[in-house]
């Protein structure tokens, strides 16, 4: 989705990525985000002592599939067969081969829809243990569980009466269930809101977790925790864009704004959930001195990147930024990192790109 925030300052230029070539039953045209790395060799550069970009890719940028347009990705969930879900804005799930740079084939599109057959304004999404998907829509909001293939709704999880949108409830339109991770082990769900409610803090947005026992699919209401979004170097708050789990209890949490004439603000921080005040009772976030937030650590400025030849179609502060919205988990790296894939959101817009991100990220210590 579209967003109103501001951006942070550029990083220096370094050469090289490694741009992944299209292959599938459907028509996709490619396009390059610079020149192949050497196989063995690829392009990488530090952006912070935590986290280093290994690469990127334009190649679906403006494809189609299937007669489908590629892009408007909002989110991304790996499954249990190797391949990688991406989820479109405009009520689309694209299932891609592999989950590199070098894998990202479109080899599926599933339209999805809501119980009356319209489409749903769908943003984000987690893949269940017996591969069913929970996919998020922010206009009321809901989590609609739906077969695997995509094509049935199987049913839908409860949502808090405060996190609908207003007049029912105290949350704010396209401001809602703008990501979605399972815990390990599957039986804790976690979904972030985008923006705070009408009457906290606006610098707190909330995340609701759902539970369930043993390996049933029925959740419950769970634990409501506040989570404290931080500004671009204007002092402009930034949103929630996406959350991933990490495999030990913390969440990886990608924060980003945009003001038209600077560019985008993306940031990614290590969030801990167990450190914080379970707020499902507390109606006002607003001064509540006795509530503990999501203590969290910044990973990484993805502007801070070195932008590896990228080239952007309109200003930004680092031509590698876009508007990116959705964040994976993809496996470990050698010596405990974890491997990431990130995706922009063009937006189906001329100016801007549907690019993916390839990243490591070392965590600090639990």
């Amino acid at each position: 989705m579209t967003v109103r925030t501001k951006a942070l300052l550029a990083a220096p230029t370094v050469l090289l990525t490694a741009v992944a070539c299209l292959a599938g039953t459907g028509t996709a045209q490619a396009h390059g985000g610079g020149p192949a790395a050497r196989p063995g060799r690829p392009a990488a550069g530090t952006c912070s002592a935590d986290v280093t970009l290994d690469g990127f890719s334009d190649a679906l940028d403006k494809t189609t599939f299937d007669g489908a347009y590629v892009g408007n990705l909002s989110a991304l969930a790996p499954d249990a067969h190797g391949t990688l879900d991406a989820l479109s804005d405009r009520s689309q799930l694209f299932t891609l081969g592999g989950r590199t740079l070098a894998g990202l084939t479109p080899e599926k599109v599933v339209p999805l829809a809501d119980e009356n057959g319209q489409p749903l304004d769908s943003e984000a999404l987690a893949v269940d243990r017996d591969g069913t998907r929970l996919i998020t829509s922010e206009t009321e909001p809901s989590i609609r569980r739906y077969s695997r293939d995509g094509s049935r709704i199987l049913g839908s999880l409860p949502v808090p009466g405060s996190l609908q949108v207003a007049p029912a409830g105290r949350a704010t339109s396209n401001l809602t269930f703008e990501g979605l991770a399972f815990q390990p082990g599957g039986r804790t769900l976690v979904a972030s809101m985008e923006g705070a409610l009408s009457g906290d803090d606006s610098g707190l947005v909330r995340f609701q977790t759902w539970q369930r026992e043993g390996g049933g699919a029925d959740f419950t209401l769970g634990r409501q925790y506040a989570y404290h979004v931080d500004t671009d170097a204007n002092g402009t708050l930034l949103g929630v864009s996406d959350i991933a789990a990490t495999g030990d209890g913390r969440l990886l949490v990608l924060e980003r704004g945009y003001t038209a004439g600077v560019g985008n603000t993306v940031r990614l921080y290590l969030a801990d959930p167990s450190h914080a005040t379970d707020v499902s009772r507390v109606t006002d976030l607003t001064g509540q001195k006795d509530v503990k937030v999501m203590p969290k650590t910044l990973l990484a400025d993805i502007g801070s990147c070195p932008s590896l030849g990228a080239t952007a179609k309109q200003p930004q502060p680092n031509p590698l930024l876009d508007n990116i919205e959705g964040i994976a988990v993809t496996g470990h790296a050698p010596g405990g990192g974890l491997r990431l894939l990130l995706v922009s959101d063009d937006n189906q817009s001329a100016t801007q790109v549907t690019r993916f991100y390839a990243l490591t990220a070392r965590l600090p210590k639990h």
